[in-house]
């Protein structure tokens, strides 16, 4: 999973010096007696792409209500730049949300849309004008300037819906599912417009999706959420390559699962007896564990690597290949082990056609390092 982002050394949340431009402080929300965000503290920095990442129910549009004003917390506080807005209304707060529905009045035109937050401000004509015209070429709509909504497509409306969210050049824009009505080819290409609109306005973005590779394509972190908590908030890389518990590695990416007890520890290595994998596991891990303890080893499938056979060696497993799907430039196969578990591996087909293709029922050996892996406690 690609990230687009550009990294610098030391990233805001790092800096010990650097003040939150968002501080979620033990928020509750209750509808009734169900919960649907459960105490949930978070700080967001300013320059941020932020990304709250969860399953349909899970408490972030809730969250992302929260900070936009239209949902009251039933308990905590929500402060921006250390001011408490937790009951300062929508209008008044430093925020502007782009809906998934994108919210275009019908009747008005492009230019219309764009320019009605700042009519009804009450900016002056001339430079209502010169912002308007701004931000349509910051979004390269222009041309579209007098059309109607109904005369534009998906990928334009969201544009017009984006340049009237940055008009009133807010300190945070909110955005609920932006991309969720466009097809897969615009959706990617609308990705990398937007990290480079939020990167040239240097402005803190902070979006709500459910779509795992949305997140990591844009995001400078990401929040991972999970019955109206966070479950896990690291950048896309982290979280992909060091999840924390058993919810986060499944949920990004697809990921194998092997279930254990630890036999001894070293410094720099755990080895655990897994009769999933049919033997022993040795992980790269200087945290300390019990012997004895259960764990689970997680291991992505591009991880694995096809070896010739069994050298005996912790980290090896061998099984049947039961399914196979071929995606073009990699093919993932199902591989059923002696213990009845099945794991996943992936081959990049850097061939247009292989000389030995791997095909059903056929008996295959995987390993992998030990620092490709990781163990789970949770």
């Amino acid at each position: 999973m690609a990230n687009i982002r550009s990294f610098t050394p030391q990233e805001p949340w790092q800096a010990p010096e650097g003040e939150p431009l968002v501080r979620i402080d033990k928020v509750t929300k209750k509808f009734g007696d169900v919960y649907a965000v459960d105490e949930i503290s978070l700080e967001i920095h300013k320059g941020e792409f932020f990304s709250l990442l969860g399953a349909s129910g899970c408490g972030k549009t809730t969250l992302l209500r929260m900070l936009a004003g239209f949902e009251t917390p039933s308990s905590g506080r929500i402060l921006i730049d250390g001011v408490d807005i937790t009951e300062v209304p929508p209008y008044k707060r430093p925020i502007n949300m782009m809906f998934q529905s994108y919210a275009l009045f019908p009747h008005m035109n492009v230019e219309d849309n764009i320019a009605f937050g700042l009519k009804q401000e009450g900016m002056a004509k001339a430079e209502r004008k010169e912002r308007v015209a701004e931000m349509m070429s910051l979004v390269e709509i222009s041309q579209f300037a007098k059309r109607k909504p109904h005369q534009l497509s998906g990928g334009q409306r969201q544009r017009v819906a984006l340049a009237r969210s940055l008009a009133k050049q807010p300190k945070i824009l909110l955005l609920d599912e932006p991309l969720g009505a466009l097809d897969k080819k615009l959706r990617e290409k609308t990705q990398f417009e937007l990290v480079n609109i939020q990167e040239r306005l240097g402005m803190t973005f902070i979006i709500v999706t459910h779509d795992q590779e949305e997140a990591m394509t844009m995001s400078s972190r990401i929040a991972l959420m999970r019955d109206g908590r966070i479950e896990q908030i690291d950048p896309p890389r982290r979280l992909y390559e060091f999840p924390s518990t058993q919810f986060a590695a499944s949920f990004i990416g697809s990921i194998n699962l092997l279930s254990g007890y630890v036999v001894e520890q070293t410094s720099h290595y755990v080895t655990i007896q897994s009769e999933e994998a049919g033997g022993l596991l040795r992980v790269h891990h200087s945290q300390p564990l019990v012997a004895g303890m259960p764990v689970t080893v997680a291991i992505r499938p591009e991880k694995c690597r096809l070896i010739t056979a069994l050298t005996g060696e912790p980290n090896e497993v061998s099984g049947v290949i039961k399914e196979i799907a071929y995606l073009g430039d990699v093919s993932i196969y199902h591989i059923d082990l002696p213990s009845g578990k099945r794991v996943q591996f992936t081959q990049s087909n850097v061939q247009a056609l292989a000389e030995q293709p791997l095909t059903w029922e056929q008996t295959v050996h995987l390993s992998w390092k030990e620092d490709s892996c990781g163990v789970l406690t949770e």
